[in-house]
């Protein structure tokens, strides 16, 4: 057999990987072997928080509404219940950022449901 030379492809391949991890803390950032095990475990935590972060957005919109609603001596799921019997459709993302950011408007809101 004859001899085969793969200097180009696996430098190539080494510094895709060690450009990925250039910012990573100590041997992660400067050893193939090590960064490419960091770099798969950094796409497998992207992947997770993708999703996490929705669920972390949805919750701290539910806080904030509770908060908001409290001051008018209810609490957050009578509010959701008054909300969708008197059948206003607004998100949690848009009454929240009502509450915080136009409190005149919420109030509106709060008052219709």
């Amino acid at each position: 057999m004859t001899r085969v030379k793969r200097g180009n492809v696996s430098r190539k391949r080494h510094k895709k990987i060690l450009k990925l991890t250039k910012t990573f803390r100590g041997s992660a950032s400067n050893l193939f072997r090590t960064a490419n095990q960091q770099n798969m475990k950094a796409l497998r935590y992207s992947y997770q928080n993708r999703r996490q972060k929705k669920r972390d957005f949805r919750s701290i919109w539910i806080t904030r509404l509770n908060a908001a609603v409290r001051c008018y001596g209810i609490n957050y799921s009578e509010f959701m219940h008054d909300l969708k019997q008197r059948k206003i459709k607004l998100n949690r993302k848009i009454i929240a950022q009502l509450s915080v950011c136009d409190p005149n408007a919420f109030t509106q809101v709060f008052l219709f449901s």
